[in-house]
């Protein structure tokens, strides 16, 4: 599986600072499973994802505890 995956800093206007999050745009929809895999293997404390609709949701994905 090809994905793309965007890793922004939010909070900032300066790369490298802020608060580090990823952002994957999907085509459709993947299981619970795999939307964590992929989070758990970027390392950051948040990833998000969203399929392109005319509604947009973001589905959010923390996996530290």
């Amino acid at each position: 599986m090809e994905l793309d995956l965007y890793q922004i800093d939010s909070f900032t206007d300066t790369i490298f600072k802020g608060n580090p999050a990823c952002v994957v745009p999907l085509n459709e929809w993947l299981s619970d499973e795999v939307l964590l895999n992929i989070a758990k293997e970027n390392a950051v404390a948040e990833t998000a994802f969203f399929i392109k609709k005319k509604i947009i949701f973001i589905y959010v994905v923390s996996h530290q505890k």
